[in-house]
Parts: structure tokens; C-alpha cells; sequence
């Protein structure tokens, strides 16, 4: 018996806003719903031709630990052996 496969569609998000005089624009209470978005939350902006492209910032971090993940042994903890590496440091100094 085989598993049926089930495709899930986001539908995207898509909504406007008027550009002001002093050239801002505020980010619609939609899109900062759907992207998590906080006052004081930092995001970036690129541009490919004509189209602008907006990442949040803990997007482009989960992206980033994503790819080193891929790097690392799951069993392994980055943090411990840092943590590690700075009492062994801690250590010497005292020692001198």
C-alpha cells in the first residue's frame, strides 16, 4: 500500500503601499504578521533588475545555521566546544 503524497500551496502574500515624500513606505500589518515582524526587528533589502527582495534578519540566521548544519556532525555542539576552548584559554592565562 502506498502512501498518498500530499502537496501543500502557500498562497502568496502580496499587498500595497504608496511610497510617501520622504521615499518611505510602511511595511503592511500583513506582510509583518506573515514574517514575524517586531518594531526594532532589523530587515534587508536587495535588488535583482526591478525586483526588491526583503529577508528578515532572523530568516537570513536560520538560513545560515541551516548551511552549517549541513557541515556538522548533528552530535556535535559548536557551543560546548567553544565554551571549551575558552576555559582551557582562561586557564593558561591564570596560570602565567
Amino acid at each position: 500500500m502506498s502512501t498518498p503524497v500530499v502537496e501543500v500551496q502557500t498562497k502568496a502574500l502580496e499587498v500595497r503601499a504608496r511610497v510617501n515624500e520622504s521615499g518611505r513606505v510602511v511595511l503592511p500589518k500583513e506582510l509583518r504578521e506573515s514574517l514575524g515582524i517586531e518594531p526594532g526587528d532589523v530587515v534587508f533589502f536587495s535588488i535583482d533588475g526591478e525586483t526588491v527582495k526583503m529577508e528578515t534578519q532572523k530568516h537570513r540566521i536560520r538560513m545560515a545555521q541551516q548551511m552549517v548544519r549541513e557541515y556538522i556532525d548533528q552530535n556535535r555542539s559548536l557551543v560546548d566546544e567553544l565554551i571549551a576552548e575558552r576555559r582551557e584559554e582562561f586557564r593558561k592565562e591564570m596560570s602565567e
